[in-house]
């Protein structure tokens, strides 16, 4: 059985790590390497660096900050926010890098996930999906949450699949900083129709979250921020919790 994976997420303005509720509100956390290096030391499986004002202003991500990054870490992780061409994945997989995770600009020019994958491989890629319920259906936003399309959860999820995404980073704009919870019918859903690997993100709150999207929610991976951030959890803690429960994690 593969282990599910435990992945903070630092979400980074300006280089600061930043956090909100719901995309908004955004408050300074520390130093986005300060606190790579410190969750690879706790056991964290992967990170998520996501440059999230990239996208709305319209600039390139921060290539020099991800090669500290890579300098100052051992594990994985995925880098997204303002990638828009191969050309802007490539300079921050070479800077060290291990995935690129595109979101806006897949939606703007869904064959740039064919692209990238195409050059690098699939698990390469991770497609991101920012959406939010409107009148029973989950529709996804760009630009950092700030524009709603028509854009179906799901069939974007498989088309994305289909066009070479290796995995799918669904957040829940309704959930997101709440720490209420995650939105596990979505995302069982999700796995259900998908044979790549889902990675939930958005709501938790409590190791009892963790738990009910790994298994009620079938992700392969719980991503968080505030929890994290904050010191509620400490990631050695819950990864001793959720082998308590039966859920395979990398100890």
């Amino acid at each position: 059985m593969v282990a599910k994976r435990i992945i903070p997420c630092l979400d980074v303005k300006d280089g600061v790590v930043v956090k909100g509720i719901n995309f908004e509100g955004l408050k300074e956390v520390g130093d986005a390497v300060d606190m790579g290096v410190k969750y690879s030391r706790d056991g964290a499986d992967e990170l998520v660096y996501l440059d999230i004002s990239a996208t709305q202003e319209g600039r390139n991500t921060f290539v020099d900050l991800v090669g500290r990054i890579a300098l100052g870490i051992n594990i994985p992780f995925t880098v997204g926010g303002g990638i828009h061409s191969l050309d802007d994945a490539s300079r921050l997989l070479d800077a060290g890098a291990d995935k690129i995770s595109i979101n806006s600009a897949a939606i703007a020019n869904p064959d740039l996930i064919g692209q990238i994958a195409g050059k690098y491989g699939n698990q390469f890629v991770v497609v991101a999906i920012d959406a939010k319920m409107v009148d029973g259906v989950w529709r996804a936003t760009t630009h950092g949450g700030k524009r709603m399309t028509d854009v179906e959860l799901f069939s974007w999820a498989r088309e994305a699949q289909e066009r070479g995404a290796g995995e799918i980073l669904f957040t829940s704009m309704d959930h997101d900083g709440t720490r209420n919870g995650y939105a596990c019918e979505a995302y069982a859903q999700l796995s259900d129709i998908l044979s790549i690997p889902v990675i939930a993100s958005g709501g938790a709150g409590s190791i009892d979250h963790i738990v009910d999207v790994l298994n009620e929610g079938k992700a392969d991976a719980a991503l968080a921020a505030s929890i994290f951030h904050y010191g509620q959890i400490p990631i050695p803690e819950l990864k001793q919790a959720l082998s308590a429960r039966g859920i395979n994690v990398r100890l």
